[in-house]
């Protein structure tokens, strides 16, 4: 019996020391888990450490700015309900075969999420996409629609010159079944509204059509199955020169040299109604069916741009050819012109501010039957006006309003606060923008210097005499005038003086 039970404390001894060392081990792991951690967080005490900035190709906007993008806004949301507009949004991110297909050589620009629940997402890369999806999806055969809301490019960033990974797109659409170039011609006269209420200097419309791009090709000797990678290469022409461009069609795009020649007699004409008629009298274009057609359509388009007396902004500019795939007839981009100085005759581009066209077939892409749906649209390249419209102000040094706030309630004496309180809710009951400041016994000369710095217009000033009176003491800021007003009045007052300002 005493040999068993030695044996059995032996066994005992040793299971307590397998587990002593597994515990240890344990311990050890842990340690050096911690100490891994402690490592990744930073020497300081353990301290995380990091660099607080933006994602690159994104920024922030702070009152001053968001005052501005407004102001843009407004100007062009109000050009959109001019034309009979009804407004739509849609998800940020769709299923990723939705745009899958749809971009041409930019579709290595969409951001792919991770799985989510079985479902393979991407975020938006434009709303045209999005747009042609809520038509199909929902049977719609017939809407005029804006949408402007934030889109996303896995892109190069120039954040100087407005170009951004994330960004706003303002787009105008017009889908149904229309006479020929009526659409097309509204939403040309959109771009031409609004840039010129924007005021962002002398601009040009460029317009082309992708039946005239295909029937160029076709007569150049371009192969079917190269056109959509050469109109890519032709599309950078407003980039770079044609030497360059020509290059990349023969080096890289595997095009003869013949071909590409031929190309580039056509890509360096631009012009008017005049053009056109050239081109329809050309022997090789005036006999391919599909150009014909596109050049017909343009003329029909130029007249209608006569009646709307916006032709001297439109240039037929036959190098316009705009990279997506899904355009099927006319195109157009607006840029900005820049005079470099007075001796260049020729004013020369500094950006595309806006862009669209027509893409008939891209609501068909998702119908099951594959009925398809005509569409024409316009999207303002917002970000880089915004970048403009900001550069423009520095440089003028204009102060901007980051409130509307129409008045400050303000006391002429201590003990007021219940005073001031129960006088700016009357205000704000009635629509007012009223504020105050949030101290009991401001003095007077702090709240007038408040509204000199951030441009409130009137001072609405309660004291002991005032209220006896049963009137309430409205200083105009810019002018330092004071008048007695009824309390019962002050609400139409106010309004009648900020209605001037």
């Amino acid at each position: 019996m005493a040999e068993e039970a030695a044996v059995r404390a032996q066994a005992e001894t040793v299971r307590r020391l397998k587990q002593d060392k597994a515990d240890a081990d344990e311990i050890a792991k842990e340690v050096a888990k911690l100490l891994e951690m402690k490592a990744q967080l930073g020497t300081d005490e353990g301290k995380h450490k990091f660099v607080l900035k933006t994602p690159k190709g994104t920024r922030d906007f702070g009152p001053k700015e968001m005052a501005i993008r407004e102001r843009a806004f407004k100007a062009i949301i109000s050009c959109f309900k001019r034309h009979g507009a009804e407004v739509i949004d849609t998800p940020v991110f769709e299923l990723k075969e939705t745009l899958t297909g749809k971009y041409g050589e930019d579709a290595k620009l969409i951001y792919d999420l991770k799985d989510q629940g079985g479902e393979l997402l991407s975020l938006r890369y434009d709303l045209t996409v999005p747009f042609a999806r809520y038509l199909a999806m929902n049977k719609i055969t017939n809407i005029k629609r804006y949408h402007i809301a934030k889109v996303y490019r896995r892109d190069n960033p120039a954040m100087t010159r407005g170009r951004y990974r994330e960004f706003y797109q303002c787009d105008f659409d017009i889908a149904g079944q229309f006479d020929p170039m009526i659409p097309d011609a509204e939403c040309l006269k959109i771009v031409h509204e609004i840039l010129s209420d924007l005021q962002l200097g002398d601009f040009v419309i460029k317009v082309n059509d992708r039946r005239i791009l295909d029937g160029m090709f076709a007569v150049c000797g371009v192969p079917d199955s190269k056109f959509r990678t050469i109109c890519s290469s032709v599309d950078k022409l407003d980039k770079v020169p044609w030497e360059e461009v020509r290059s990349e069609m023969v080096g890289e795009k595997g095009l003869s040299p013949e071909a590409a020649d031929r190309i580039g007699e056509y890509v360096q004409l631009h012009g008017g109604l005049d053009l056109i008629e050239q081109l329809l009298q050309d022997p090789k274009l005036s006999q391919n069916k599909v150009a014909k057609e596109g050049l017909g359509d343009m003329k029909l388009l130029f007249e209608y741009l006569t009646l709307f007396g916006i032709t001297e902004k439109i240039s037929f500019d036959l190098s316009l050819a705009r990279g997506l795939d899904y355009y099927t007839g006319v195109i157009f981009e607006a840029v900005l012109l820049q005079q470099e100085n007075e001796h260049v005759e020729e004013p020369v581009s500094v950006g595309s501010v806006a862009g669209g066209g027509r893409y008939d077939g891209l609501v068909g892409m998702f119908d099951p039957k594959g009925r398809k749906v005509p569409c024409v649209g316009v999207s303002i390249g917002i970000e880089r006006i915004f970048s403009i419209l900001e550069q423009r102000l520095e440089a003028s040094e204009e102060k901007i309003r980051t409130t509307e706030t129409q008045v400050l309630v303000a006391s002429a004496q201590k003990k007021l606060l219940e005073e001031r309180l129960k006088l700016i809710s009357e205000l704000w009951d009635a629509g007012i923008k009223a504020e105050m400041l949030y101290k009991k016994n401001p003095k007077l000369l702090n709240q007038l210097q408040y509204c000199e710095e951030t441009g409130i217009p009137l001072v609405a000033i309660v004291g002991e005499q005032e209220l006896k009176d049963g009137v309430v003491k409205l200083r105009i800021v810019a002018t330092r005038e004071e008048v007695n007003v009824r309390r019962e009045s002050l609400v139409e007052e106010i309004r009648i003086r900020t209605s001037q300002c």
